[in-house]
């Protein structure tokens, strides 16, 4: 995280178990041991500063209560991007707020990236630093202006609220929220369900699996980047 800024357990048993049987079943091991030479260490650098690059290049598009999905590096967030069904590609998400001249994602996250559980601020290029993440995407919901205002409003209420991250996965309760669900509320309650986002339902539980969030015809997306291994970034 140092590098960047200078540069610019679930406790739910059966979801526990649903994870660990998706895991296990779909999930290859991307991890070769390999000793890198200087050549390899420099290319890593200029993939670095591509990927950097491209973060700050994106920022333009943005707009207030933009959906915004990244796709992590670690074992939890290739486990979450199982858990959708039509499009893996993403593990997190969060909303963006532009905030004077800085756009910020709200979202929530538990672990050790977070250790007092509450939903966290991070400025967009924190949020999708490619030294975690493998890329990120840019949605946006079709809302009127009341509509995305009213969103932003309902963001800055659970963030004030302290709202902390539900380890035990529960849709049914909101003082707690995992990262999806925050979402899912916060757009619900500012549309008063307008825009009403799809959970999906597997061995019997109700979850929101990332691709509940833009796979919705309120949904349109703006934009797909891919941080490649080859020094280059791919827009789509």
């Amino acid at each position: 995280m140092n590098l960047i800024l200078k540069k610019i357990t679930i406790r739910r048993w059966p979801l526990r178990c649903l994870l660990f049987f998706v895991i296990s079943c779909q999930v290859k091991s991307e991890y070769d041991t390999f000793i890198p030479s200087q050549k390899d260490s420099i290319m890593e650098v200029q993939k670095t500063d591509a990927a950097i690059d491209t973060i700050y290049g994106n920022e333009k598009l943005i707009e207030q209560g933009d959906l915004i999905m990244r796709s992590g590096r670690d074992f939890t967030s290739e486990t979450m991007r199982q858990l959708s069904i039509q499009d893996k590609t993403y593990s997190h998400c969060g909303i963006a707020s532009i905030e004077h001249d800085s756009i910020f994602v709200y979202h929530s996250i538990g672990g050790e990236w977070n250790p007092d559980q509450k939903l966290r601020r991070d400025l967009f290029e924190i949020f999708c630093n490619p030294f975690e993440n493998r890329g990120f995407g840019i949605f946006r919901y079709k809302l009127n202006s009341k509509e995305n205002a009213d969103l932003l409003l309902v963001v800055h209420k659970f963030y004030n609220q302290g709202i902390t991250f539900d380890m035990q996965f529960d849709l049914a309760s909101n003082d707690r929220m995992y990262c999806t669900e925050f979402v899912y509320k916060a757009v619900e309650e500012a549309t008063h369900n307008k825009i009403a986002l799809s959970a999906t339902i597997l061995n019997h539980i109700k979850f929101v699996a990332p691709d509940n969030l833009f796979i919705n015809p309120g949904c349109v997306e703006v934009k797909r980047v891919v941080f490649k291994s080859n020094n280059s970034v791919f827009n789509k």
